[in-house]
């Protein structure tokens, strides 16, 4: 028998459709327009980044100039040091590339036959490595430049084939790595300045929940939190890198991003409560200083707790937490270290998905190469980019994300069109070039840098525009070009979607239960902390689970109707995750709840 639903959360379920899975086309705007802290800075960087790759490639005359560009758009990071390790590990990259590519030249030059097996067999290998190993952010992009540079060896002259497919290779990643590395140094923020910027943004946004606690707050808040502390905690990291940080700050500011995380989400769960703000300015004040010292850079030390005429047991764990905000736990001695993972995930060779995911993706690769060779189409050859880039794991994520991936698509399509049309004839130098790809560029970035949800869409923006415009060397005004490589990216898109909707079809709503159980175990860890540091650990891996399970459901919800979970379970999931939601903040204001149990068991019973 299923449990019963709290009222506050049936009250939760129909209000408001700002709260809980669901990306409509307003969610989707409000995403698009979202003023993310930094989110401003990190677009101009990444378009200035992609220019700059365009400019160095022109000089260079690099032939395909959209793939390093796209490179550059892919791999672009927020601060200095993770953007030079990235540029480093690119160009170390491309030299084992370039002898793979070089023995695989000798094998195929001449023997179609050995050249379509070999493609089949890299493909296979890169989407194999993107779905069970830590290479998954970059391995696509890596299968891309391999097989991409090996159907180019077609279009170069038979006497320089070696030579020439080579040093493009090795352009399409050394040029933005070395951008990454250089122009990173340059213009990026340190990471530890990334940290403190992240830290006052919390602090804002607890004080603007406090104030004006309207829908939309709320939901930005939402967003903010389920980011839990993981990027935070990866720019701790970087920042330990460049060696000019102590490891006393670096400890502090550890400490002030659980809080902030802590902070963020008591905030959230005394705004409902609608409170006079008579009882909240002492804290607001409180709060608002630490979040300018954070903005400075520097965080504030011996912060006093400020008296609170409220009795509401989250200003007062507010109030509470403010005195040890950035103060570090004391060492545990002989605390184990924490287990490193290994390069491959724990189910990589036995879990049949991984297989059947490099599967499908391998037989849209090849049946994109046949088909632009069938036709004898080459100018469609963009159909064999895209399936390396919109390739994903389930139906639902398929689905949800196509019409992304196509409007992205046809916008970027459209501007690269319109500006050959209108824009290209009046340009005489390559001045007005530089800046049309920095304007368009800022436009894909401005998606990309946005949630993750519409991050796809920004990219085919940059993908479609870059595969339309840059063709040769400076402004072009071939029309046919741009047609036949849009007419590409919709085939690789329509190839793809078929293959991994039609061959082992996967649906989200199977791997909820995973995500569910990894949640209920972070509530209960919270539940059971022993200290405060603990507390705030699994206050902050709760939310990030949270954020796992609540995507996983959005995807489920979107799938087709044969293969879509029954309604009455998904509702029932996400109510148990509205739920969750509130229990995470109510454990941090009341850590001892004599309600745990029976609500980590409702989540138990829908992930069963």
């Amino acid at each position: 028998m299923a449990l019963p639903v709290p009222d506050t959360v049936a009250e939760a379920s129909s209000s408001s459709s700002m709260k809980g899975p669901g990306l409509g086309l307003a969610r989707i705007w409000r995403l698009v327009c979202d003023p993310a802290p930094g989110r401003l800075g990190y677009t101009l960087r990444m378009a200035a980044a992609c220019t700059t790759t365009v400019l160095i490639g022109e000089i260079w005359q690099v032939p395909e100039l959209a793939v390093p560009a796209l490179v550059t758009m892919a791999l672009w990071q927020k601060d200095r040091v993770t953007n030079a390790l990235a540029g480093v590990a690119v160009n170390v990259l491309i030299l084992i590339l370039l002898l793979i590519i070089y023995a695989l030249i000798r094998l195929t030059l001449d023997h179609p036959m050995g050249l379509v097996i070999v493609i089949a067999l890299l493909s296979f290998s890169f989407f194999f490595l993107g779905s069970a190993s830590k290479l998954k952010p970059v391995a696509y992009m890596l299968g891309l430049i391999t097989v991409y540079g090996l159907i180019a060896i077609d279009q170069v002259p038979v006497g320089e084939v070696v030579t020439r497919a080579l040093l493009y290779t090795d352009l399409f990643l050394a040029v933005p790595g070395a951008v990454m590395i250089v122009l990173g140094l340059l213009i990026c923020p340190s990471p530890k300045k990334i940290l403190t910027d992240s830290i006052a943004a919390r602090l804002y946004m607890a004080v603007r929940l406090l104030q004006t606690p309207d829908a939309l707050t709320q939901e930005r808040a939402t967003d903010m939190l389920r980011e839990g502390t993981a990027v935070m905690m990866k720019s701790a990291k970087m920042a330990s890198l460049e060696k000019i940080w102590s490891l006393h700050d670096l400890a502090c500011l550890r400490q002030a991003a659980n809080s902030s995380v802590a902070g963020l989400a008591l905030a959230d769960e005394a705004s409902r409560a609608r409170l006079p703000p008579g009882q909240l300015s002492r804290l607001t004040e409180t709060l608002e200083g630490m979040a300018r010292i954070f903005a400075g850079g520097d965080y504030p030390t011996a912060i006093e707790s400020p008296v609170i005429s409220s009795e509401h047991p989250s200003l007062q764990a507010i109030a509470a937490l403010l005195p040890s905000f950035t103060t570090p736990p004391a060492p545990v001695a002989g605390k184990s270290p924490e287990k490193k993972s290994s390069f491959f995930s724990e189910d990589a060779f036995t879990n049949p998905d991984h297989v059947r995911f490099a599967v499908k993706g391998t037989a849209a690769v090849m049946l994109s190469y046949l088909t632009f060779k069938v036709l004898d189409w080459p100018g469609i050859h963009t159909c064999i980019i895209t399936c390396f880039i919109v390739a994903l794991p389930t139906m639902g994520e398929m689905i949800s994300k196509l019409t992304l991936r196509i409007t992205g698509a046809l916008i970027g399509g459209t501007l690269g069109i319109a500006s050959i049309i209108a824009v290209m004839p009046h340009l005489n130098g390559i001045t007005g070039f530089l800046a049309l790809v920095f304007i368009v560029s800022l436009i894909g970035a401005w998606v990309k840098t946005g949630d993750d949800r519409i991050a796809y869409a920004g990219f085919q923006i940059g993908l479609a525009f870059y595969l339309t415009d840059l063709k040769g060397y400076g402004p072009t005004a071939d029309m046919a070009t741009a047609r036949d490589r849009i007419v590409g990216i919709m085939l690789g898109n329509l190839i793809t979607y078929a293959m991994f909707t039609s061959f082992w079809p996967a649906s989200a709503y199977d791997h909820l239960g995973a995500s569910l159980r990894k949640l209920t175990d972070c509530l209960k860890r919270q539940g059971k902390a022993q200290s405060s540091e603990d507390q705030l650990q699994a206050a902050a891996l709760s939310q990030s689970a949270l954020l796992e399970s609540e995507r996983t459901l959005e995807y489920a919800m979107s799938e087709p109707a044969h293969m879509r979970a029954d309604q009455p379970s998904l509702q029932a999931a996400r109510n148990a995750l509205i739920d969750a939601s509130r229990l995470t903040e109510e454990l941090l204001a009341t850590p001892k709840r004599p309600d745990l149990a029976d609500r980590t068991a409702r989540l138990e019973q829908i992930a069963s």
